[in-house]
């Protein structure tokens, strides 16, 4: 197994910090490895201690090294939070080649092109998302490559991001040991992992609940058109346990990942677990339904907020609906709840994958995918241009057997090109 077959991503979140290691063996995708440990350093998904940062990411790293037995050096990195901003852009280019057939090269230049956009000075580019290509005129080309044309144009979307908060996790990252290959916006590559063509073209929003906020994302006409972040998440629901149940916060989020049930109606009475109340080593007995009576309201208000922000956002009804993810909605009664408060069709993402088939695993998951499909994109040009390049070889002449006559055909050629030009 070498190591460039082998991607690795980095989900730095408020709770869990996972390190995913993804194989593509002959055009095929497995994960073979995943390495997980508990996240210190970060509050509301913004790192407020560096130290305690770079002591978890070497953990979770370490976990994956010892399931695989290789050693990580490099690792693409997820990002997001409520600093994260999206703008239009556009890029114009003409075509390099002689042939005017549109390459990779091409491509990457009408990209850095779109990226010539004024900035104020705390903000930096993260990354920029073609909506669609323009080829002499021509709207609505996804690919435009091995096209023939003159002129390139992009739409694209700029993602950008607080420049304090991207060095923050370069940092982390850099002492950890490890040589960041790319950041990657977490909603951008968990939606084109999660989401169906039809889902992202006709519209829909993508939700992911993790324990320190809840980042969304509107997907339509085939890309990411807004994102939006709202402090709070599945760690308001384990200190409101800690309240209502009078007991500690470890202690709370243990009974909230074994009993924890988001609909009252859904709970049993008869499922009974005891809690030591803080201040005092007695334990005293609780039934899952007082559990969900607690859960209940913050999920609601969770869905209530998030409905309000798509509609500020000024995308009140979406045909796709909602999808939701990340660790908050594998909880039972979640999805009802969801179905109830935001009055639409919603669904949870998995990824379909051996080993992280849960929905806290899809933003991780989703950066490789997100890795993968530029890849395979910028593989498939090399593959195209190598198969014409034979062609080109069979036309030539042999140099050694007709050598006087190249010689002759070659200054014959070079002086009708100098008396075309004055022609």
């Amino acid at each position: 197994m070498s190591n460039n077959d082998i991607i690795v991503s980095l989900d730095i979140g408020t709770s869990k910090v996972r390190a995913i290691i993804g194989e593509v063996n002959n055009g095929t995708f497995n994960i073979i490895g995943v390495g997980s440990a508990d996240s210190e350093g970060i509050r509301k998904g913004a790192i407020v201690d560096i130290d305690q940062t770079v002591q978890s990411i070497r953990s979770a790293v370490d976990h994956a090294e010892r399931m695989v037995g290789i050693q990580i050096s490099e690792v693409y990195v997820g990002i997001s939070g409520n600093h994260i901003g999206l703008q239009t852009s556009h890029g114009v280019v003409a075509v390099s080649n002689e042939d005017r057939e549109i390459g990779e090269e091409d491509i990457e230049r009408v990209l850095k092109a779109a990226e010539v956009v004024a900035l104020p000075p705390d903000r930096e580019i993260i990354d920029v998302v073609a909506k669609q290509y323009v080829v002499d005129g021509l709207e609505g080309i996804q690919d435009p490559r091995g096209m023939i044309g003159v002129r390139l144009e992009v739409e694209a979307i700029i993602i950008t991001g607080a420049k304090p908060a991207i060095h923050n996790l370069l940092r982390c990252v850099e002492k950890s040991g490890l040589k960041i290959k790319d950041l990657v916006l977490m909603s951008l590559g968990a939606g084109q992992m999660s989401l169906s063509k039809d889902e992202k073209t006709m519209g829909s929003v993508l939700v992911d609940i993790g324990a320190g906020n809840t980042s969304i994302a509107v997907f339509e006409a085939g890309t990411m058109v807004a994102t939006s972040t709202l402090p709070i998440g599945g760690e308001y629901v384990t200190n409101d346990i800690a309240y209502g149940l009078r007991t500690l916060t470890d202690q709370a989020e243990k009974v909230k990942l074994k009993y924890g049930c988001a609909l009252v109606d859904d709970a049993a009475p008869d499922v009974i677990f005891k809690v030591t109340r803080i201040g005092s080593n007695v334990e005293k007995e609780f039934s899952q339904q007082d559990l969900a009576a607690i859960v209940e309201p913050r999920i609601q208000e969770i869905f209530h907020l998030l409905h309000q922000e798509v509609k500020r956002l000024g995308y009140s009804e979406l045909p796709g609906g909602y999808i939701l993810t990340g660790g908050t909605v594998s909880m039972p009664g979640v999805l009802q709840v969801a179905q109830a408060e935001l009055e639409a069709s919603v669904r949870i993402a998995v990824p379909d994958y051996i080993g992280v088939r849960d929905p806290g695993f899809t933003s991780g998951v989703g950066i490789l995918h997100n890795v993968i499909r530029n890849i395979r994109g910028r593989n498939n040009a090399i593959a195209a241009n190598t198969k014409k390049q034979p062609n080109r070889n069979n036309n030539k002449v042999n140099p050694t057997s007709n050598q006087g006559k190249t010689q002759k055909t070659g200054l014959v050629e070079r002086l009708k090109n100098m008396f075309s030009e004055f022609i």
